[in-house]
């Protein structure tokens, strides 16, 4: 058994070296173990499961599951397809933990699109109606979408739709005005995904600084975060020189939210970059993969669970990048 896994991995190993040759930066990579998908739901007769196993950054279903959404990137951040679930070992408090379910299906995805329209971003408003395009324009078909804008307040701009033309349409009469209530438009995107239709659940932030006209500090909204299900991706355009505090803090800021939450957020410095990035990040929603796993230890104390995932793989591979949910909180007894 351990000599016929070394050869497989030798395989997937020359497979994964030719996909990264071949493939452009907007595609997948086709890696390593090119097998039949494993089917192994039939020990789980949960209906929140089987409908969401695709799904949240990370759901608690029946029987104390916890499912963990991953997703594999190289230096490119171009998303690596076709692992196995042998490729993966799974922590939780630095515990390892055994993965009783696997899916790399590509499944729908609820997302709200965070637009900042703010004073600063009159000039930019045109590369980020491009990059909203860009995005919808490689989701999955049965993706569903909102659209929040935010200057002194946040704006619930396109209520829940499966036709992205509708947001690029309400996008053409948005004007740039105001201060940057960045963190407000944050709270109400996560709390509209509470009546999400999927399991699976995002948002996407564009801006272009930090916050300076919120009601709601850093604090709590990390702890809406963290107890949400929602994966937090964030493409920041900053200027080169900042006036402010809180525009100095922006990169980090939404660094720190992407992180706790297993999404990802690019800081640029040439605003016509966003598109190309906003494809990226779609790209890579289809290509996420779910791990299921039941705590070996009593979980329903109310505390904050850490999570961390590692690859299991050649050291030839140590370059490639994951990005998982940092833990979740329990439920109380």
């Amino acid at each position: 058994m351990y000599v016929a896994r070394a050869i497989a991995l030798l395989f997937s190993s020359l497979l994964l070296a030719s996909a990264f040759a071949q493939t452009a930066l907007d595609q997948p990579h086709i890696t390593l173990l090119e097998k039949p998908r494993r089917e192994n739901n039939t020990d789980l007769a949960s209906a929140e499961y089987t409908s969401g196993f695709g799904g949240a950054a990370l759901i608690r279903a029946r029987s104390d599951l916890v499912l963990v959404p991953v997703s594999i990137t190289d230096d490119l951040n171009r998303p690596v397809v076709g692992l196995d679930q042998d490729n993966f070992q799974l922590f939780e408090n630095k515990k390892p933990q055994q993965i009783r379910n696997f899916s790399s299906e590509d499944t729908p995805v609820s997302v709200g699109i965070i637009v900042d329209a703010s004073g600063s971003m009159r000039d930019k408003l045109d590369q980020v109606r491009d990059a909203v395009r860009q995005f919808c324009d490689v989701a999955n078909p049965q993706d569903e979408f909102f659209l929040i804008t935010f200057a002194d307040a946040p704006q619930l701009v396109t209520d829940f739709t499966e036709r992205p033309e509708n947001l690029e349409s309400d996008l053409v009469t948005t004007r740039s005005k105001g201060q940057t209530a960045l963190l407000d438009a944050i709270y109400m995107g996560v709390e509209k995904l509470h009546n999400a239709k999927y399991k699976r659940r995002a948002l996407l932030l564009l801006s272009d600084g930090g916050d300076n006209h919120s009601r709601y500090n850093e604090r709590e909204i990390r702890s809406a975060v963290r107890e949400s299900n929602v994966t937090i991706y964030a493409i920041g355009t900053y200027d080169r020189f900042v006036t402010t505090q809180e525009e100095a803090l922006g990169p980090q800021l939404l660094s720190g939210l992407a992180h706790e939450t297993g999404g990802q957020a690019f800081a640029l410095s040439n605003v016509n970059e966003m598109p190309q990035v906003a494809q990226t990040i779609g790209t890579q929603l289809r290509h996420q993969y779910v791990l299921a796993y039941t705590p070996q230890s009593a979980a329903n104390d109310g505390h904050w669970h850490k999570i961390s995932v590692k690859l299991r793989l050649p050291k030839k591979f140590l370059f490639l990048h994951v990005d998982a949910r940092a833990g979740y909180y329990a439920e109380g007894q």
